[in-house]
């Protein structure tokens, strides 16, 4: 069954010197680090751009798949009901070079922090809303609807047990006094 993709995402090449600059920062910033750039950034420059063209997001009608992983390939798929929240973020250094990093959170998430976050997707903001517009746009489930006449039975079972809780404390109460 494949679902038609609404939507795809395209990376900008700015990620792969958005990540050389934090490895110059924080090899700058170590002792041990600094010897390690000539080996460091000839590795980052080769491995990056292998990075950024392993990245995909596509949105489709009902979930959002996100591909990423040059040695360990993950591929995650979250449907769209379950999307809470798309926290569209930018750092300081993000700022000066244009890039914006995209946070999705999810019903259900334990712990804190983004389930899924993408790092340079270009037009981020028109990605971000066409996910929303999506979002509000799906059909709700069928299965709550149905379920809802035996919620509705099971909640007056459960008044009416309550009640009969009651009435025998009530009882129990008047008995010992």
């Amino acid at each position: 069954m494949a679902e038609t993709v609404l939507r795809s995402a395209s990376f900008s090449p700015k990620v792969k010197a958005y990540w050389l600059i934090n490895l110059l920062i924080v090899s700058g910033l170590t002792v041990i680090g600094i010897p390690l750039l000539v080996i460091s950034v000839p590795l980052m420059l080769f491995i990056s751009g292998r990075m950024l063209k392993a990245m995909s997001a596509e949105l489709t009608e009902r979930k959002l798949v996100v591909k990423r992983g040059v040695l360990f390939k993950v591929e995650k798929s979250i449907p769209l009901e379950k999307i809470t929240d798309v926290a569209m973020s930018q750092g300081p250094l993000m700022r000066a070079m244009g890039l914006y990093s995209l946070s999705f959170e999810t019903a259900g998430q334990s712990g804190q922090g983004a389930l899924v976050s993408m790092l340079g997707i270009e037009d981020a903001a028109g990605f971000r809303e066409a996910i929303l517009t999506q979002k509000d746009n799906y059909p709700t489930s069928t299965r709550t609807d149905k379920s809802q006449p035996s919620q509705q039975s099971e909640l007056t079972e459960l008044t009416e047990s309550v009640k009969r809780i009651e009435k025998m404390l009530a009882t129990l109460i008047n008995d010992k006094s």
